[in-house]
């Protein structure tokens, strides 16, 4: 019969052991399978190690512009990339023990190592040994996705993960993908000291961005002498003296770039192709991800599917939302759901760009009637006292109920200053009611207040 638990929790990243302690100190004996690392993607590969190498390449760019500070500097800096790579290593690994010694230590709580595949409905199979219960939770995250590009197959190549295990700096980095995580590599490594090019297929980088957002990074990136071809249109790979060969079709410029090394960074696939997910009746979408309904429950009675592998947002705030939302409902007696989060993200090149809601593109998409207003970073005191004036925020509201829809800040500190507009939009706060808070000066965040005062109807494109 195998052995039985009120509840199964297959993943330890940001959704599982949170879930797990709200499950035990509920009463509930708990299973929690994992079959790698305890953490999941954001402690291990993810946003702690690479914020960390984050924190180091902006600490080599501010080394190199000490004399705009009035602070000498011998130059040329250096970077010691098997330092930088230590650093990275022991904030993961803290992170990652913690979160086991946590699961360990758990009263009620039973920690199983292996892979784990449904052997029936309510049924979990972990290296030959059945395991049971009424509530089975889902929370096995994803990885890089790979396409099968021309020769990928015939040249080494470099994933956001295999990238953490460098602690040498390439000569020149290739990065397919103008996204989010390649353009966060892309930065880091040039400030490291590598020379860098960014390969993207679309007409533009970050493409579900705004294209003020993309232009504005653009300009960022290219400004630190990383060359951006966009328009590639036939991407295909092969072997060359210097490493990889890469084969562009762009629309202008130089049709091949030879890099040292490759970084694949074209977006993540869910690891749900080896869970046995039919046997339980779970029903997945084209691209692999788990269907789920507003709370996350999937086509299976008594299976939740929770963080990066339901395809609801794939950030690490979003996969604890997911946490927060199943445990609220299961033991709260509420009835939180998907829809009522506002979507939010940041990206971490430098300055940062700090989203939440509609862009001003979807906003438009509506037909509803929109007021936009945009101010550069220039106009802000914090980032003029710093030396760091890129980027601009953009605030786009509804004109008839007065509900901010979305807004980028696109500048120094904006990951921070984005959190004074998603409370407002958590909290249904119309616009008007912000023009009057009194921020502190001198901050980014003292800005919002006048750029609201200032929206407007936008001109027609």
């Amino acid at each position: 019969m195998g052995h039985s638990f009120d509840a199964i929790i297959i993943g330890a990243g940001q959704a599982g052991p949170s879930l797990a302690g709200r499950l035990t100190a509920a009463g509930m004996s708990v299973l929690i399978v994992e079959r790698k690392l305890f953490g999941g993607t954001c402690v291990n590969t993810g946003c702690m190690p690479t914020k960390t190498m984050v924190a180091s390449a902006y600490a080599a760019h501010l080394a190199r512009r000490g004399a705009d500070y009035g602070v000498v500097i011998e130059q040329p800096v250096r970077v010691d990339m098997k330092r930088v790579r230590q650093r990275a290593d022991t904030v993961s690994f803290n992170a990652r023990t913690g979160v086991e010694t946590w699961l360990r230590g758990m009263r009620n709580c039973t920690v199983a190592e292996g892979h784990a595949r449904f052997a029936g409905a309510h049924t979990i199979a972990v290296d030959g040994v059945l395991f049971q219960a009424p509530r089975i939770f889902i929370n096995v995250g994803g990885r890089a996705n790979i396409p099968d590009m021309p020769g990928i197959r015939d040249v080494d190549y470099l994933t956001n993960t295999t990238m953490m295990q460098l602690d040498t700096l390439p000569r020149h980095l290739v990065v397919i993908g103008g996204s989010y995580i390649g353009l966060e590599f892309a930065q880091m490594y040039r400030r490291f000291g590598a020379q860098v090019t960014v390969v993207e297929k679309g007409a533009r980088l970050v493409g579900r961005e705004d294209a003020d957002v993309s232009e504005a990074i653009r300009t960022i990136l290219e400004n630190e002498g990383i060359a951006c071809r966009l328009d590639a249109n036939c991407i295909a790979f092969k072997r060359h003296a210097d490493g990889t060969e890469v084969h562009l079709d762009c629309d202008s410029g130089a049709r091949n770039v030879a890099g040292s090394h490759v970084l694949l960074a074209i977006g993540r696939r869910p690891n749900t192709d080896d869970l046995g997910l039919d046997k339980a009746g779970i029903e997945t979408d084209e691209r692999g991800y788990i269907k789920v309904d507003d709370f996350l429950a999937t086509t299976a009675e008594g299976v939740w599917a929770l963080g990066d592998c339901n395809g609801q947002g794939a950030f690490t705030h979003t996969a604890y939302n997911d946490y927060e939302i199943v445990a609220a409902n299961l033991l709260d007696g509420e009835s939180r759901k998907i829809s009522d989060r506002v979507p939010a993200y940041a990206l971490y090149i430098d300055p940062p760009l700090g989203r939440a809601g509609m862009s001003e593109a979807q906003a438009r998409a509506t037909g509803r009637p929109i007021l936009v207003s945009k101010r550069p970073m220039s106009r802000v005191g914090r980032a003029v006292e710093k030396d760091e004036t890129q980027g601009f925020m953009k605030i786009v509201a509804d004109a008839q109920t007065q509900q901010i829809l979305g807004a980028a800040i696109l500048g120094t500190s904006g990951d921070e200053a984005i959190h004074g507009i998603i409370d407002a939009m958590s909290a249904r706060v119309g616009y008007p009611a912000l023009k009057w808070a009194v921020p502190v000066h001198p901050t980014v965040s003292e800005l919002i207040p006048t750029v609201l005062g200032d929206l407007a109807a936008p001109v027609p494109t």
